[in-house]
């Protein structure tokens, strides 16, 4: 594979191109991350809007992320083929009724649809946004530009939460995603700054490709996304089917890991034979590349883990608005914005290696630390404290590791190095988010069956008039007017109301300290990083590659 490097040090600028096209391309990444960070601040309002629990609002985050994951091989082809201008434009398009449909959705159905279609055109948009990049900026504006994408994405995150609380306080869920619309034409206004590019149309489209790693991605989301509903290993009452007892959710994630090696043997095959395949396998051809990915999936997991977690439990279980959950995520939002653009500052100092390491145990110690210090109030300074240190480790983390997939490949592979990253990326998004809920569903049913089962003042007679094997996060004034219906005494309800209420505190801090092992797992692939300085090794040295970092 040919190499092309980007030293993050000393990197000769020989033309500066105009920033306005920029504009366009991290409004592009803007408004993709605006929309899945809004979805866990309006939580509160879409359960109470539509009347479902909050895993159906869960499964739109999971819809988006789970078609954007799917597709987006497909995407950076199509950008290849038809030139990566063109389709972004389209996708942008696209992007705007799919906001339409969001902002004016009657039902949670409609909602998801609108989530699964702002998918297909983020599937689009994600790989066009480094072939755009890759054709406005060389040099060391081309490493600025990739930080900077990734600083849009943590902006994005931010201002999601900021207007998306202080509206859904005030005013309704609505409006965040209404405010999408008029952004979207503005990128579409602004897309006519970036430089035309013309399509390849000798690039071909793998069909097979497509429909493997598509149903991959598919199953194996939509598996863990029905674990808690389904059953981890036996079937529960709510799973459409079982195989001899067992649940479908785990033989769906098995049956997706299938279909992805399958993806991996016919994509080399197809290579091999000289066709165009769905993805260059040059951009993980090495073993630093495929950790690299390895460690990327791992950090956007644990990030949305967290993101469903906190807003779950400030506005479901307290009850409180989406405005205190956007000033209770504020610090991580903020830490994870600066640090993603400032990390590049240490790319002279550290090397890709020792920031992901570094990276890794910094978000471990900041969720240990949560789960000890975490109490009903998510403004104290302990747990503040708490989400600033995973908001470093996962801010750096995600620049450093996208930036050694970027500077690893040669320009014309960057569309597929752009739909590696939105593979990754999504897939993470969409496990993570899955496997919180059904964690912390799970945790919480084990836990409060296990107290109600030896409460001497919940007994039997009461507890057979409550569903207990439907038991989810659910707020203390819903889970009074539950037990008010039935023939418990006041005593009994409080007691209820205790039960539950420990019982959600313990299930979330159980469910932080597995996520800080699965921290402390991913230092494995980031152990497996560059472990060298830009310019140590020469680029032109034989089998050596420079990494930027």
């Amino acid at each position: 594979m040919a190499t092309h490097s980007i030293s993050m040090g000393a990197v000769r600028e020989e033309v500066r191109e105009s920033w306005v096209p920029m504009i366009a391309i991290a409004l592009g990444q803007m408004i993709m991350s605006f929309n899945v960070a809004s979805l866990p601040v309006a939580l509160g309002g879409m359960v109470k809007s539509f009347g479902v629990p909050p895993t159906t609002v869960a499964t739109g985050i999971v819809a988006y992320s789970m078609l954007v994951a799917g597709f987006v091989m497909l995407g950076a082809k199509l950008a290849q083929r038809f030139g990566a201008l063109q389709v972004f434009r389209f996708a942008v398009v696209l992007f705007c009724a799919s906001q339409i449909l969001m902002t004016f959705s009657p039902t949670a159905a409609l909602m998801i649809t609108a989530q699964a279609v702002c998918g297909a055109a983020g599937a689009v948009i994600v790989p066009s946004l480094v072939a755009l990049i890759a054709e406005n900026y060389t040099g060391r504006q081309q490493a600025t530009a990739v930080g900077a994408l990734g600083s849009a994405r943590a902006a994005a995150g931010v201002l999601a939460f900021i207007i998306g609380g202080v509206l859904g306080t005030y005013i309704g869920w609505r409006p965040a995603f209404g405010i999408l619309i008029a952004v979207s034409a503005i990128v579409f206004v602004l897309s006519f700054r970036l430089k035309p590019d013309h399509g390849r149309p000798d690039v071909q489209i793998d069909a097979v490709g497509v429909v493997l790693a598509a149903s991959a991605i598919v199953l194996i989301s939509f598996g863990f996304n029905n674990l808690n509903g389904w059953g981890l290993a036996l079937a529960t009452a709510n799973a459409p089917f079982d195989l001899l007892g067992l649940s479908p959710a785990p033989i769906l994630i098995v049956l997706g890991i299938m279909l992805g090696q399958a993806f991996l043997t016919w994509t080399h095959r197809r290579q091999a034979a000289g066709k165009t395949p769905l993805l260059a396998l040059e951009v993980i051809d090495s073993p630093e590349e495929r950790c690299a990915v390895y460690a990327l999936f791992a950090v956007v997991a644990l990030e949305a883990a967290l993101n469903f977690s906190v807003p779950l439990y400030i506005q479901i279980v307290q009850g409180r608005s989406p405005l205190a959950t956007a000033i209770a995520m504020m610090p991580f939002n903020l830490t994870v914005f600066f640090t993603a653009m400032l990390i590049v500052n240490v790319y002279n100092r550290l090397t890709p290696r020792q920031i992901g390491r570094y990276g890794f145990i910094l978000c471990a110690v900041g969720l240990v630390w949560l789960a000890f210090v975490v109490r009903n109030d998510w403004s104290e300074v302990p747990v503040l404290f708490g989400l600033v240190l995973f908001g470093i480790g996962q801010g750096s983390l995600v620049t450093l590791l996208f930036n050694v997939l970027v500077t690893a490949s040669p320009k014309e592979l960057a569309g597929d190095v752009g739909s590696l990253r939105g593979t990754t990326q999504n897939l993470a998004a969409a496990v993570g988010t899955a496997v919180a809920g059904a964690l912390l569903v799970g945790l919480l049913s084990t836990i409060a069956l296990s107290q109600i089962a030896a409460n001497p003042v919940l007994p039997k007679e009461i507890q057979s008039q409550v569903d207990l094997d439907n038991i989810t996060f659910v707020s203390n004034d819903r889970l009074r007017s539950v037990m008010e219906a039935t023939t418990a005494t006041p005593e009994q309800v409080q007691e209820a109301v205790r039960v539950n209420t420990e019982a959600r505190l313990r299930a979330l801090k159980i469910g932080l300290l597995i996520m800080a092992g699965l921290a402390l797992l991913a230092i494995i692939p980031a152990g497996r990083l560059p472990n060298y300085l830009p310019g140590e090794i020469p680029s032109d040295a034989p089998g050596n590659r420079v990494r930027s970092g």
